[in-house]
């Protein structure tokens, strides 16, 4: 701090009747790591020096009227606004819109609205005067814009500031971060986000402001209605005040706040539209013992049969009334030697619609039954064997069997500075992807959503020639249906630029590609040689072929048990994520009690995710949403970058030696 007071009093005493900034101040890399906002400050104060130093330098030298000097001033702000228009061309408003319910956000709207206000007047008459061929407006026009900037009874600019400033310092960003828990589902952006576009907002009305105000002294001083430097330099500070405060209260508010951004149950489950589904995986399925040994005995019960097949037809019963099962038949149960079965359309994929045993028990929802029940009854041989119907579970593979995911590596367009803003699962050709939305990245991390744009996928078909399971896709069976639950995360500076999935033993592992970036200007650093694919370290060891992949270490990866799970779109309460990372979820059969277990379960989210606002993502997951006793939805979800790294006020303080320092008029 001493040495850049021992900066300003050398430039005071040299140059005592001009406004200066530090030569230190003025070096651009000073704020290669700080947010959009505050290079606009930088760059205000930048054109505040050169026009102070213009203004002062035309009053000394009494230039003429005729000459129009506020011509210069006009033009250097008009340029400058269009910079500020250029930060948000949607605007923050989309992004805020969530919050009008906030009471400490309706609070601070009042005076941002009016602030903008008055700024959209003071550019629309500045760009009257830079239109071609326009003959600029009289001294008089401008007096009186500038005093109603500055004096307005109703709508005064640096009242509004003050109370702006007064609401800030009062927490309304740390009670807003209260409420963003019950919002989580209307905002479409992370809790972080919606934190950082309102601080945005504010500071930039802040700057709009201030520059107003600044505009407003220049111009009086230019016409010789008084000196103006005190007070400009009176805003200066109060200005720089402000931004620090706003700076420390954001930062504090932000802490610890989530970056996730994932999307809620929609209104109605709609399939095809809001989710897909794996397709007869684990089916429930009617077969009798004779046919489930090459004997065609019934010397064992239900239970003894955990994993086999189906040997043939006995005489034609059952077994020929309804769809064969041609996989594999596991871990079989006995209920009662006979039923009532109520066989399903089969357009629906399903085999039946519930089954109703003698004693009463009933498999699935019993309803009208269209079709018409099938009475099926078990029977004795030689007195001794008993022929039992077992309820066991089917898995085939097959045409109606859509259990198939996209191995092959999917990623943003590098080489044009593309990276990834948003994640969907589809399904395409059975196959399902993970598809990924890109975005152009521009300086301070922002994305330009002209470019946005979602990356068609690969649309092969497993039949194809050189198409091979286990290279391009992963087909899902009893044996190998895990599916990997984890949040992955890239280092600071590190950008999301794809995704993939990869087989670790019988699971199925997420991973992400990483790209260094440069903030300030807005380019992936060398993304061909710099980028990685980054995975879960913890990932079982049991999974992990040592001899190819190294040293691991030994963490268990748990299993979210999903216990007698219904069909998950029968719930009449929303989802809600119920996994963390180090877990993985295993694609079954729903209960059999509640739906036959006819449904493979969990569902899967095909819900775009994306922000309101385009933004980067440091990070992405696959997690898992559901109800108690509902199979759920596996979904996946976006990590936004972490802006909090980039706010740092360029304005010093006591102890603090960087950034752009207090300057003074005489």
């Amino acid at each position: 701090m001493s040495n850049i007071k021992a900066i300003f009093s050398f430039l005071l005493l040299t140059q005592p009747a001009l406004l200066i900034l530090p030569t230190s101040a003025l070096d651009e890399n000073k704020l290669t790591e700080y947010s959009v906002v505050d290079q606009l400050r930088y760059d205000f104060l930048v054109l505040e020096n050169e026009l102070w130093n213009y203004v002062l330098d035309v009053a000394d030298n009494g230039v003429k009227e005729e000459s129009k000097p506020e011509m210069e001033v006009i033009r250097k702000f008009g340029d400058f606004g269009s910079k500020i228009n250029k930060l948000s061309p949607r605007g923050y408003e989309t992004a805020l819109a969530p919050l009008e319910n906030v009471w400490a956000f309706a609070v601070v709207k009042a005076d941002l609205v009016s602030v903008e206000a008055m700024y959209a007047t003071f550019r629309r008459f500045q760009d009257l005067q830079l239109a071609p061929g326009k003959v600029p407006s009289p001294r008089a026009a401008w007096r009186q814009m500038a005093e109603a900037i500055l004096t307005e009874p109703h709508n005064r600019v640096d009242e509004s500031l003050v109370r702006i400033e007064g609401i800030v310092a009062n927490g309304v960003y740390r009670t807003v971060a209260q409420e963003l828990d019950t919002l989580k589902c209307d905002t479409n952006q992370s809790a972080q986000q919606v934190l950082y576009n309102l601080y945005n907002s504010i500071a930039l009305t802040e700057l709009k402001g201030y520059t107003m105000i600044q505009f407003s002294y220049m111009l009086l001083k230019l016409y010789n209605e008084g000196n103006f430097t005190k007070e400009a330099q009176q805003q200066q500070e109060r200005f720089e005040s402000r931004s620090n405060a706003a700076i420390r209260a954001i930062k504090a508010a932000m802490e610890g706040l989530s970056r996730d951004l994932y999307r809620c149950d929609p209104r109605k489950h709609v399939k095809g539209k809001t989710y897909e589904e794996v397709t007869q995986l684990l089916q429930g399925y009617v077969q009798n013992e004779v046919d489930m040994n090459n004997e065609g005995t019934c010397r064992e019960n239900c239970a003894e049969y955990k994993y086999t097949k189906s040997y043939g037809c006995y005489k034609n019963l059952y077994c020929r009334q309804q769809r064969n099962c041609a996989g594999k038949i596991l871990n079989c149960k006995y209920y009662d030697s006979d039923m009532w079965i109520c066989p399903a359309s089969p357009l629906s994929g399903r085999r039946y619609e519930y089954i109703k045993y003698e004693s009463g028990e009933v498999l699935g929802r019993e309803t009208a039954c269209f079709r018409g029940q099938t009475k099926v009854d078990s029977w004795w041989r030689w007195l001794f064997w008993h022929c039992s119907y077992c309820m066991c579970l089917c898995d085939e593979a097959g045409p109606n069997s859509d259990r198939f995911f996209n191995l092959r590596p999917v990623e943003s367009n590098m080489t044009h500075n593309m990276v990834v803003t948003g994640l969907r699962f589809v399904k395409v050709n059975r196959v399902f992807h993970l598809q990924v939305q890109e975005g152009l990245l521009e300086p301070f991390g922002k994305i330009d959503e002209t470019t946005l744009r979602w990356v068609p996928v690969d649309g092969y078909k497993i039949t194809d020639r050189n198409v091979h399971n286990g290279q391009d896709y992963h087909q899902l069976s009893w044996e190998q249906r895990a599916l990997d639950l984890d949040d992955l995360q890239g280092d600071q500076g590190q950008l999301v630029t794809g995704v993939k999935f990869k087989k670790i033993g019988s699971h199925l592992n997420f991973e992400i590609r990483l790209t260094p970036f440069d903030f300030k200007n807005g380019t992936l650093v060398d993304p061909v040689n710099k980028s990685i694919w980054k995975d879960n370290p913890n990932t079982d060891s049991s999974l992990k072929n040592p001899r190819l992949h190294g040293p691991i270490k030994p963490v268990h990866l748990t299993r979210l048990n999903l216990y007698q799970p219904d069909i998950p779109t029968r719930t009449t309460s929303p989802s809600v994520p119920d996994s963390s990372t180090d877990q993985y979820v295993e694609f079954v059969n729903s209960d059999f009690k509640k739906d036959a277990a006819q449904t493979t379960v969990p569902f899967i989210d095909i819900q775009p995710v994306q922000s309101l606002i385009a933004a980067p993502l440091s990070g992405a997951g696959i997690f898992h949403k559901g109800q108690p006793h509902f199979g759920g939805f596996v979904a996946p979800k976006l990590i936004t970058y972490d802006f909090r790294e980039h706010l740092k006020a360029i304005f010093p303080e006591e102890g603090d030696v960087e950034g752009v320092g207090s300057v003074e008029m005489n």
